[in-house]
């Protein structure tokens, strides 16, 4: 009843919320970075762009609309691949449905601005500190904005997670379908699929799972891709098994997501494990004690999969670098897609119970969507998780809430 009764409050100071203050507590001068190489490259009727390069050397760009409203916008990528050369992902800054990112954020007339991070891969922590200096170098151009925005998708919303847990640089985050429960669990996840197709289709792939070949990586898309196909029209029931076996969403209706399923998780196993291993220092993926379920033969199954080991060292490091603790300093949405193959809907559950078991629920809301698919988002979804969040935002501020790690203390 009581956090009802702040709900209340909460929308009824919104109702009569005219100004507000900004929530980002100032960094000191030595934190402050300067824009560097800043240029205009591309000015329309409804604003302009700029490009530069961060103090780490991460290159940003930033749109800024004609009428600007104050509030700015920042979004966190998603994983790149460590053999892509590091610039800005224009690709994921589309919706599924074509929507342009940029174009619907100043639209609205919110500045826009992202970045590259100073390096590929699993990058959490570098993009963790490369945004903070975008959002400083913003500052510096442009002026303090009222509100800052974070909002990143599947690495990116684990980026944005991270971030909304320390200090206060942002005043609010909205994280899409990211890793953000259990990080140990996503790379078991990843692991666990690896071992079972390899189980159900032998010899398809050249190494495994903790131990990718430098021709899997170079050869992934014009000799393995169509190799993994035809394996998968030509077992059919293994195919069915090995989605079941893994626990991996699919769409029943549609039989093309398996296919897209399969490739899609093996992807991230290709292109990140070696990534891993060397930021954590050895090999966090353990399935020694794990019973699989669901083929035709549970018991010669277990017995016969590859058993891997970790390295303890090396899943303490994972914890530390990319685990959550669900201890928000601000106001934060998440949103995932149900079937989501790449990263599992169950994270929304796992980092609830993180938060709820410190904090009011007045912090966190989490929202799914029932389709298909990674960060698999429209339009309408994506604004009316943003809209959420800043009335949240706004309305917290209006009534004066406490922040929630004054309520830890």
């Amino acid at each position: 009843m009581r956090i009802r009764a702040m709900r209340s409050a909460v929308l009824l100071a919104f109702a009569f919320l005219i100004v507000a203050c900004s929530t980002n507590a100032p960094l000191s001068s030595n934190d402050t970075p300067k824009a560097q190489h800043l240029q205009t490259i591309e000015s329309t009727q409804n604003g302009q762009t700029f490009a530069g390069t961060l103090p780490s050397g991460a290159l940003y760009k930033i749109w800024m609309p004609e009428a600007w409203n104050g509030e700015l916008v920042v979004f966190a990528h998603g994983y790149v691949s460590p053999l892509q050369p590091v610039a800005i992902p224009e690709d994921q800054l589309t919706l599924d449905d074509g929507t342009y990112i940029p174009d619907l954020v100043t639209d609205l007339g919110y500045a826009f601005a992202t970045t590259s991070y100073r390096e590929n891969g699993l990058a959490v922590q570098e993009g963790i500190v490369d945004l903070v200096q975008l959002t400083d170098a913003f500052k510096s151009l442009f002026g303090q904005p009222v509100y800052t925005y974070l909002v990143g998708g599947s690495e990116g919303g684990l980026i944005t997670i991270k971030s909304c847990e320390m200090k206060k640089v942002y005043s609010g985050g909205l994280a899409l379908c990211g890793p953000i429960g259990d990080f140990v669990k996503q790379v078991d996840y990843v692991g666990d699929f690896r071992v079972l197709f390899d189980y159900f289709f032998p010899g398809i792939l050249p190494g495994d799972p903790m131990h990718i070949p430098q021709e899997l990586m170079d050869d992934w898309q014009t000799v393995y891709v169509p190799k993994i196909l035809q394996a998968l029209q030509t077992y059919p029931d293994r195919l069915r098994e090995l989605i079941i076996c893994a626990k991996a969403p699919v769409d029943p209706n549609d039989p093309t997501t398996f296919a897209k399923t399969v490739l899609g998780v093996l992807w991230y196993n290709v292109f990140a494990t070696n990534d891993l291993l060397a930021r954590v220092g050895g090999n966090p993926y353990d399935n020694t004690e794990k019973v699989y379920h669901g083929s035709a033969d549970d018991v010669y199954l277990n017995k016969n999969v590859q058993r891997i080991s970790a390295d303890p060292a090396a899943v303490q490091k994972l914890r530390e670098m990319y685990d959550t603790t669900g201890e928000l300093n601000v106001p934060v949405i998440t949103m995932h897609t149900v079937g989501d193959p790449i990263v599992p809907a169950w994270h929304e559950r796992l980092y609830r119970k993180k938060v709820f078991s410190q904090l009011p629920r007045i912090y966190y809301d989490n929202l799914f969507v029932m389709r298909y698919g990674h960060c698999n988002f429209t339009k309408d979804e994506v604004l009316n998780a943003f809209e959420k969040l800043v009335l949240k935002v706004k309305a917290m501020e209006a009534v004066q809430i406490p922040t929630p790690l004054s309520l830890l203390r």
